[in-house]
């Protein structure tokens, strides 16, 4: 009996549409690339639920005639190529002909389409590969194509599915690679009925501009320096970040003939370019384009068409470290000697005198080492042992460097013997009390953090923080991609005490703060729960819970160098030793040292 056999084509697009669509973005990246590879100048991107209810893109591209929109979602139909030569010479985004087929097959597909030179368009129905209609139809010339219930008929694939919000991040980071390359290209992205993101026709850094900074103010773009180098191999240029102003969580793009792509090989390129001149754990910014001849280059490697292959990566690797190091080179703070300059240094030589070799006078008997008791040990001091008499059995010193002696348990500080203990204040810094293993140094700004901190997670997690309204109400301005974040913890953020009401697509006004900030400016502190939230990753509620507790404790916890009262002092110290963990902060820095006895007594 025979088993082999062929699938029906829905099965095989389905399997197809693993690879191809695996989330709303995978869908988003597809149809917008095809607007591109139609010519459009203006392209709507329309979203609902992060994709899961619609997904609609709009151009005013060629649009296309009655017989190419039914072969459009046939597998391998595609109008980008007509043989296998032709991938050696690739300029579009797409050439497979899987996407459509692949986005039909799991999903309720409505198509209209119209050339400029047809009087009439076409509708096209399709749900999950099965055609429910086609029929001529009024539109403006183009592609309007609505992808609705992505998945309905995968519903395992729709089950796992990340929050509404995260897919949302996913759909701006996909179509951040492709506007950031297509600054002539108008593009509008629209979420239930709000405008997150409206970007006219301009330069590539008015488009990066636009995307991750202020297009008002050319904030974002000021820290970065253009590169730009011209070689018969590839044409690089572009923009990184100048040193001082890299960050810990830094955007990086590669896009090579107009198509963005991961690169870890140039990427060490451009890091090893900046060597010496990063902090540690700080990461460069950078937007970087190249040109090449396609026939140097292999784009059909991954169905997502980012990952690919350089017929010469190791000279691109050269020529990309040294443009940007040159580029850097051009805006350092040290000055530059350029050797290749003609007569940039002039040195005056006597005329008609031979050069003589300079005479160098060598003693073959000096040795550095004389005077060494290594070398002479007759010369060597008398007795020196005794200078180590005692340090055998000597143990480090260990409470005032990182609290951790072994006579700093649990039981040092106790609540009932805080009522009497006298208390002193040294330095603006440390609070200062006796114990019956030593002298108790407790850092006043970091015991307030700590305390702060276990306050605003009791509140977070069970109560609602109190609230100081603004006299004044100050402006929260951030890029898109934060905007999605903050929406994540804004229901926290309300919790705790904020008080923000959204003006824009890009902005909130904050009407109130929690209590604890006191008369503090609530902009630095949001900017920064928002940045700390980014740059570690926080994906789950109880990591974002942890990051905006810290934040806020960092921002009003008592300053270096505040005298406080004796009832001040006792206030802090009782609040501190009621924490079930009082030694270190939730960051990990010291908030408790001893100086025992025994290393008091050796000093005297």
């Amino acid at each position: 009996m025979d088993i082999i056999h062929l699938l029906p084509d829905s099965v095989a697009n389905q399997i197809a549409a693993g690879e191809v669509i695996q989330r709303p973005a995978s869908c988003l990246k597809e149809l917008v690339e095809n607007s591109l590879d139609a010519g459009a100048k203006r392209i709507q991107v329309i979203v609902r639920d992060a994709g899961r209810t619609l997904l609609q893109v709009i151009d005013d591209g060629m649009g296309m005639s009655e017989m190419d929109a039914r072969l459009a979602f046939e597998r391998h139909a595609t109008s980008k190529i007509r043989d296998a030569q032709d991938l050696f010479s690739l300029r579009t985004m797409g050439f497979r002909g899987e996407a459509l087929a692949s986005i039909c097959a799991v999903a309720q597909v409505e198509m209209t389409t119209r050339r400029a030179e047809d009087e009439t368009g076409t509708l096209l129905e399709i749900h999950g590969s099965d055609i429910v209609r086609q029929e001529p139809c009024s539109c403006p010339v183009g592609t309007n194509i609505k992808v609705n219930n992505l998945f309905f008929n995968v519903p395992v694939r729709r089950k796992f599915l990340k929050t509404d919000q995260t897919e949302l991040r996913n759909l701006l980071t996909e179509f951040y690679h492709i506007v950031l390359v297509y600054p002539k290209v108008s593009f509008t992205f629209v979420h239930n009925d709000e405008i997150l993101l409206e970007l006219p026709v301009g330069t590539e850094k008015q488009r990066i501009e636009a995307v991750f900074g202020n297009p008002k103010r050319n904030v974002y773009t000021s820290a970065f320096v253009d590169i730009h180098t011209e070689t018969d191999l590839v044409s690089i240029h572009g923009f990184v970040v100048k040193p001082e102003s890299a960050t810990r969580k830094a955007e990086q793009y590669f896009f090579v003939n107009g198509r963005y792509m991961r690169h870890p090989y140039f990427l060490k390129a451009v890091q090893t370019a900046y060597s010496g001149m990063l902090v540690n754990d700080y990461q460069p910014s950078f937007f970087i384009y190249f040109d090449i001849n396609p026939e140097a280059i292999d784009v059909n490697i991954h169905p997502t068409k980012t990952e690919i292959k350089f017929a010469d990566e190791q000279m691109i690797f050269q020529i990309l470290m040294a443009s940007v190091r040159e580029a850097l080179g051009k805006f350092t703070l040290s000055p530059q000697i350029d050797f290749d300059t003609k007569g940039s240094i002039d040195i005056p030589l006597p005329q008609n005198q031979p050069v003589s070799r300079p005479q160098v006078t060598v003693d073959p008997t000096y040795n550095p080492f004389h005077t060494r008791g290594a070398i002479y040990p007759d010369r060597a001091p008398k007795n020196w042992e005794s200078l180590y008499d005692g340090l055998q059995n000597e143990r480090p010193l260990s409470g005032l460097n990182d609290g951790m002696s072994a006579t700093l348990n649990d039981d040092l500080l106790r609540a009932e013997d805080m009522e009497s203990c006298p208390l002193w204040q040294y330095g603006g810094k440390y609070i200062l009390l006796p114990s019956s293993a030593g002298l108790v140094l407790i850092n006043q700004h970091r015991a307030h953090l700590a305390v702060l901190h276990a306050q605003f997670i009791e509140q977070l997690t069970h109560t609602q923080g109190a609230k100081q309204q603004l006299l004044f109400p100050e402006i929260l301005n951030l890029p898109q991609e934060e905007m999605v974040l903050i929406h994540d913890l804004l229901p926290d953020l309300r919790t705790i005490g904020f008080e923000l009401d959204q003006l824009s697509p890009d902005s909130y006004s904050i009407q109130g703060i929690p209590a604890q900030l006191a008369n503090q400016s609530a902009l630095p502190v949001l900017q920064h729960i928002v940045r700390q939230v980014r740059e570690r990753g926080a994906d789950t509620q109880q990591e974002w819970r942890e990051q905006i507790a810290l934040s806020l404790a960092q921002s009003a916890a008592i300053p270096y160098g505040k005298t406080l009262t004796e009832a001040e002092m006792h206030d802090l110290v009782m609040r501190l030793v009621q924490l079930p963990s009082y030694r270190r902060t939730a960051d990990g820095k010291t908030i408790v040292s001893l100086l025992t006895d025994e290393e008091i007594t050796k000093r005297f």
